[in-house]
């Protein structure tokens, strides 16, 4: 049965979804490759073929649809943790933490697809996840923005994500609380630098143009 986050005009939608955390349970131990692919269809009892129709982009595919549901199930989350009755800076911590402690995966799993999309080959794709995850945070953090803040908020947030995730793959505290430390020490830093640039601009800060010396 498909979780109610899965796209319902799927009708492979429920064997692809096991296919994926199949994979990214075979994922530690062979890496995200065409193994890992191979051996989680046959735990599945899958017949000869069928991963390579399911999954035609390969151990790649894997992880998008992997990421992508992770962003729809943190969207989802948020919203029943209520984040709407919350400060921004209280959402957007929410929203990194459910993102991380229910949704990244196995630590080990997790280290193997990020060194797979470090490749530069597949930059691209690697930062089209990494912006559809902080756009749907913010998305559930109740974002309206439409001018320049609109993309400044998400390259913050995805400086903020990433730092926090590379802490995370390396967290042994108990209950991961040296990571929400870190990430509380981030939006501080976020928060701080905003007040600045507020404090900048009611000064009329920002160096002058020569035409505005004049």
């Amino acid at each position: 049965m498909t979780d109610e986050t899965t796209p319902p005009d799927d009708p492979d939608a429920e064997i692809r979804d096991r296919l994926a955390d199949a994979v990214a349970a075979e994922a530690v131990f062979d890496g995200w490759s065409q193994a890992a692919l191979s051996a989680a269809a046959g735990k599945l009892g899958l017949p000869s073929g069928e991963a390579a129709r399911l999954f035609p982009g390969g151990p790649l595919q894997v992880l998008t649809l992997l990421s992508e549901r992770a962003d729809r199930r943190t969207v989802t989350d948020m919203e029943k943790a209520g984040v709407d009755a919350m400060k921004m800076r209280d959402r957007i911590r929410s929203a990194v933490r459910i993102r991380l402690e229910n949704h990244a995966g196995d630590r080990e799993s997790v280290r193997r697809g990020l060194a797979l999309l470090s490749m530069p080959f597949h930059a691209g794709l690697a930062l089209k996840l990494l912006y559809k995850t902080v756009d749907a945070m913010w998305y559930a953090a109740g974002d309206t923005s439409s001018d320049f803040n609109f993309y400044t908020k998400r390259a913050t947030l995805a400086g903020v994500y990433s730092a926090t995730l590379l802490y995370w793959l390396n967290d042994r505290s108990e209950g991961g609380e040296a990571t929400w430390g870190f990430l509380d020490r981030r939006i501080d830093e976020v928060m701080a630098f905003e007040k600045f640039k507020a404090r900048l601009k009611s000064w009329g800060g920002g160096p002058k143009t020569a035409a505005s010396r004049k």
